[in-house]
């Protein structure tokens, strides 16, 4: 009897291979946070015990664990944002705006953070933080970039392009233009 390996049987799904399921957040102070995350989440978090609120986002768990109940004292901030995917980018964003959570500055130095737009790689979104300072940034969920050959493709042809621009505003601001004398 032969035996047929999984690469041989394309019937056959291959494993996956290992999954997200759960991304923690240092805070500072955890009810103060579990509430701005429910009422920024619109979903009720749970406590699991060890200084620990868990909220379900989709099949991913989003924890938060405040360090000081297993002694530590200081928190760790994200040094990136977590990124998450809404069907009501505008209604996540009024709710983050009352509760005056929005970023100040802007991505790539260009797009203001805290405002809905549409990002250089296609996304719209907007940036918030949360009261310990961890960075969040809540996406349309019909504009995810998700890295497809096609997305890249995209996103650096609309980088280059302008990247091209730049480069030409800053050569044409960088001339001198010396007054044409006037004839009498």
């Amino acid at each position: 009897m032969e035996t047929k390996y999984l690469e041989a049987q394309p019937s056959m799904k291959r494993p996956e291979g290992p999954r997200l399921f759960r991304v923690l957040l240092q805070v500072s102070d955890l009810g103060r946070s579990q509430r701005f995350y429910e009422s920024l989440l619109a979903t009720r978090g749970r406590k699991v015990g060890g200084g620990r609120v868990y909220f379900q986002c989709g099949p991913t768990l989003l924890g938060l664990l405040e360090p000081s109940a297993d002694g530590r004292r200081r928190i760790r901030r994200s040094p990136e944002p977590v990124y998450f995917s809404t069907h009501d980018l505008e209604g996540t964003y009024r709710q983050a705006r009352r509760l005056g959570c929005l970023s100040p500055g802007r991505i790539h130095g260009r797009d203001p953070a805290g405002e809905i737009a549409v990002r250089p790689w296609g996304e719209r979104s907007f940036y918030a933080h949360d009261p310990s300072g961890n960075p969040l940034c809540f996406v349309a969920a019909d504009t995810l970039f998700t890295g497809t050959a096609r997305q890249t493709k995209r996103w650096t042809r609309a980088f280059r392009a302008r990247d091209k621009v730049a480069r030409r505003v800053a050569a044409n601001r960088s001339r001198v233009r010396s007054p044409v004398p006037r004839r009498s």
